[in-house]
């Protein structure tokens, strides 16, 4: 039975008004997961309704690398990223093909990527300028070396802690489709389901 297909289905239950930014983190999950062997797809799915419950669904193509996936280093470093508006509810294996065919599961695109190099530029520019005008000039005659280990740590957790997230709130509407739509949009896909099925 290891050769079947399994489908890991995570839930969460998101706070309100922070539903972007669990849905930026989960395709962040569903990228990682891409990258390793033996994953057929996955996607997010939102509760269809005003709850704050929210699932994130991985596919693989046996049960050695959905393990794979649940031990790896790159899902436990984004898994200790939600923040403490998504509280993670239980996870729930199912093996075999029928069980991925079931329901209004579908994967939801992420911005195109010129949205995202723009709002990374966004990030980036202000704090490399107050770091060059503010603090260079103070280190001008350390190490080369040195100088750029402090731009990189100086930025990096401006744009994480400081940028990054004030500008996903502020941006969430022009990156992400709105939350309504994404809701009506399932549950549309849940009255045509039975349908379909006939």
């Amino acid at each position: 039975m290891d050769s079947e297909p399994v489908t890991v289905t995570a839930a969460y239950r998101v706070d309100p008004g922070r539903e972007s930014e669990f849905y930026a983190w989960a395709i962040e999950m569903l990228n990682a997961a891409a990258s390793l062997p033996g994953y057929l797809g996955g996607g997010v799915m939102g509760s269809g309704s005003t709850s704050s419950e929210w699932h994130v669904l991985y596919r693989f193509e046996a049960e050695g690398p959905a393990r794979a996936w649940d031990s790896s280093l790159e899902r436990a470093r984004l898994a200790s990223r939600t923040g403490p508006f998504v509280e993670e509810k239980g996870t729930q294996r199912t093996s075999g093909l029928e069980n991925w065919f079931k329901g209004p599961v579908r994967p939801l695109p992420p911005p195109p990527k010129w949205k995202l190099w723009l709002v990374n530029l966004s990030a980036v520019f202000p704090p490399v300028l107050i770091f060059n005008v503010l603090v260079i000039p103070f280190i001008k005659d350390a190490n080369f070396l040195l100088r750029t280990l402090a731009l990189c740590l100086g930025v990096t957790a401006m744009v994480t802690w400081l940028v990054m997230p004030r500008l996903q709130r502020l941006l969430k509407k022009w990156l992400y489709p709105p939350l309504q739509s994404i809701r009506g949009r399932h549950r549309r896909m849940a009255a045509d389901g039975p349908r379909a099925r006939r």
